[in-house]
């Protein structure tokens, strides 16, 4: 008895493939019909999230995030330069973004991602723009020598919300960075101490004595949602993108405050009650990933 059962099973099977792979949209129009997502979360519910910090050991900061199955790999290396006549005390970051052919089907290789570029900016913006890193921290020797922080982030997985899983590694990392010590050699150029020799007698002062870490205020946290019809949908995977085109990103600083609202197009109007919705759920959404962060410093210190 049990094997014409089983045989039944496996045939449904087929046919519910089948119908997703024929009539994708339609497939998920009907779980959304009963509040559900093919992959049995409510609609408004974000995937499991996972944040490492220590990642990379050669370099100065960084972490390893998941949102589900995208993963995203930050990595920040300090070296120091001239800053800019303009703003002679403060420093600067470098963001680029990675998409490797390894992350996803879609991304060939020795052709770019063409949304790679656009994460970069968007990254760019949403750190300067929020306030989480004072400048300021970054000067060593005003009108001489600065930080310039260069932030990499290596896309492994994309499996969606691409830029919600970049901002979180970045947020990370940065979370992680420990500030180099530098000297000035003896033809007057600011040099970095190696790990080697930190805490050694140097034979020029050093300007800073020991590994710091930035002081992170009004830190950004955002989320994505797909609308659809009159469906709101969190944490999008990169299948639910593919087939309804019309999302929003919202960031969020730690206080609450709006950093920025992206709408890339797409059919489906965002009306002042969606976005703010949408805005609701990123508050809750930011309690969440603020939580995260707390547990992987705290349990990187216990190590």
């Amino acid at each position: 008895m049990g094997a014409p059962s089983a045989a039944g099973d496996w045939s449904s099977e087929m046919e519910v493939d089948a119908f997703r792979r024929l009539f994708p949209l339609r497939y998920y129009e009907r779980h959304l019909s009963e509040s559900i997502r093919p992959d049995a979360r409510p609609l408004k519910r974000a995937r499991d999230t996972i944040v490492s910090l220590e990642a990379v050991a050669s370099s100065d900061g960084s972490a390893l995030a998941k949102i589900g199955s995208t993963t995203m790999l930050a990595a920040i290396k300090m070296e120091v330069m001239t800053p800019s006549v303009d703003l002679p005390d403060e420093g600067s970051i470098a963001v680029e973004f990675h998409m490797p052919p390894i992350c996803s089907p879609v991304v060939r290789p020795g052709r770019p991602a063409e949304v790679a570029p656009v994460i970069s900016k968007q990254l760019f913006d949403s750190l300067v723009s929020s306030g989480m890193i004072d400048l300021k921290e970054l000067s060593l020797i005003k009108g001489k020598a600065a930080w310039m922080a260069y932030l990499d982030i290596y896309c492994l997985d994309a499996d969606g919300a691409l830029f919600d899983a970049a901002l979180l590694s970045a947020v990370a990392a940065f979370t992680h960075l420990r500030i180099p010590v530098v000297s000035l050699n003896d033809e007057g150029r600011m040099v970095v101490v190696s790990k080697e020799l930190e805490g050694e007698k140097l034979d020029k002062e050093p300007v800073d004595k020991e590994r710091r870490k930035l002081s992170l205020k009004s830190i950004p946290f955002s989320l994505t949602c797909i609308l659809h019809n009159n469906y709101i949908l969190a944490d999008p995977t990169f299948e639910e993108e593919s087939i309804m085109e019309t999302f929003i990103t919202v960031v969020l600083n730690s206080s609450g405050q709006l950093v920025s609202l992206y709408k890339p197009g797409g059919p489906v109007l965002a009306h002042t009650s969606a976005i703010q919705e949408c805005i609701a759920l990123t508050r809750q959404r930011m309690k969440e990933l603020q939580e995260i962060i707390d547990e992987a410093i705290s349990s990187m210190e216990i190590d």
